[in-house]
Order: structure tokens, then C-alpha cells, then sequence
């Protein structure tokens, strides 16, 4: 992004959870979400960042997005986005693969009859 004052852009508050990678580094870093914005984040926890590090960030249903950090206080900082996302993205659920059907199942299909007379009411 631009130096472009920012603090009027809407975010998105919300905890989720992300990996980071700092100057295209092998290690990833868990870090908390705290706001999402088209633009930006911010995030917690303890990567080796510092203003102006380049960094990837994997965000749920979004993928791994670059950046660089605006600013850091303890264990808190601010990433401005190469490009803009779509932050809806990563609020909406992960898409539920195929069912396991090895697992077992605790309830029984319902019937296919459709005739009701030999079920006893309760």
C-alpha cells in the first residue's frame, strides 16, 4: 500500500489463525488475526518481524499473501498487503470436503419406505 493514511479503511475484527514467513524464510510462524482489512492486518504473536520486514502470510481460504510490516509494538504488528484481498474470504467457513465414510456412523438413515404404519408412536 501507499502512505496513504488508512486508520478510516473498515476492517473486520475477528481471532483467527495464520501462518507467517519472514524474507521468504523456510520456518512459519503461528500468528493471531486481530483485523483484517482489503488492505491489511494486524496480528500477534512472537515472529522475528521488525517495520519494514517482508513477509507471506497464509490466510484461511485466501492463500499466502505478501506484504511488509508498518509497525510493531511487543508482540503486535501491522502488515500492509501488496496487493488488496477480499477479507470476506477468509471469515467464511472452510468448504467441508467429502465425507469420511470410514468413519462410523452414530445414526440410522432415514427410512425410504415412506409408509409410517409400522413405526410406533411414542
Amino acid at each position: 500500500m501507499s502512505n496513504v493514511e488508512t486508520r478510516h479503511v473498515e476492517r473486520d475484527s475477528l481471532l483467527l489463525f495464520a501462518q507467517l514467513r519472514v524474507d521468504g524464510g523456510d520456518e512459519d510462524y503461528r500468528v493471531k488475526v486481530r483485523n483484517l482489512s482489503a488492505g491489511g492486518m494486524m496480528a500477534e504473536g512472537d515472529a522475528p518481524v521488525a517495520r519494514g520486514s517482508i513477509i507471506s502470510i497464509e490466510l484461511r481460504n485466501v492463500g499466502w499473501v505478501d506484504g511488509s510490516v508498518a509497525w510493531k509494538q511487543d508482540n503486535r504488528f501491522g502488515i500492509a498487503f501488496a496487493e488488496e484481498i477480499d477479507p470476506r474470504l477468509a471469515r467464511a467457513p472452510v468448504a467441508a470436503g467429502p465425507p469420511d465414510l470410514s468413519a462410523p456412523r452414530f445414526t440410522r438413515p432415514p427410512l425410504a419406505t415412506g409408509d409410517d404404519t409400522h413405526l410406533r408412536k411414542i
